[in-house]
């Protein structure tokens, strides 16, 4: 799974994504959390960013009770389960990151690691959106990320990973036309291991309320 990631702002982040950035600017978080608000780029008559809670809450539900918003949805059963099936269609998402967080068992310890791309480079998670309203019509839009099998570098800290997707399929994961079967397959597989790395951070990043940039540095273990 994933349950805590960052996104580091660059001067260059309208150009990476080919988005405007809004007024309010972009904000580099170094620990995201479930149920916090962070910018997603959907293509709607253009490619746009929109902010968006962490949790999904699907337009149908009664209401947005936090405990039963999925961070994540597995990409082997996206097209199986009913809150994700009609969302593959219409509700695709990329998710801004510079890295993610998980925690690897040690005896009776967990130990967080950080994992990124080695050339540090800004990246996507694959996701899925909806927008909920109440009942005055107030619109509550919400993500979820989706994830796969670990390739070598997460599996020996977790068995799951969340979908990076490759620059030149962006575009594909969220273009107009629905993929099929053998696109979610291609699309949505884990991102090739030769291209990552991952070391262990401090526990400060255990807290949600912790966030800053001493989070995301190798620790020292001297």
């Amino acid at each position: 799974m994933c349950g805590r990631y960052s996104l580091i702002c660059t001067d260059d982040f309208g150009n990476r994504f080919r988005v405007q950035i809004p007024v309010i600017g972009c904000r580099s978080r170094f620990n995201v959390a479930p149920s916090q608000t962070m910018p997603v780029i959907v293509q709607r008559e253009e490619t746009e960013i929109v902010m968006m809670k962490w949790g999904l809450v699907p337009h149908w539900a009664r209401d947005p009770a936090p405990s039963r918003r999925p961070i994540n949805a597995r990409a082997e059963t996206l097209a199986e389960r009913p809150m994700f099936r009609g969302l593959i269609r219409h509700n695709r998402c990329l998710v801004p990151a510079s890295g993610f967080y998980e925690w690897k068992k040690e005896g009776n310890r967990k130990t967080p690691y950080y994992l990124r791309l080695k050339d540090d480079d800004l990246f996507a998670f694959a996701g899925l959106y909806d927008i909920w309203r109440d009942a005055d019509g107030l619109p509550l839009a919400t993500y979820t990320i989706v994830t796969t099998a670990a390739n070598e570098v997460v599996a020996p800290i977790h068995d799951r990973m969340p979908v990076i997707l490759r620059r030149e399929d962006e575009e594909r994961w969220i273009g107009g036309v629905p993929p099929g079967q053998e696109d979610l397959r291609d699309l949505l597989g884990p991102y090739p291991a030769r291209g990552m790395e991952a070391y262990p951070v401090s526990t400060q990043v255990n807290s949600p309320v912790s966030d800053d940039p001493g989070l995301i540095e190798p620790l020292d273990k001297e």
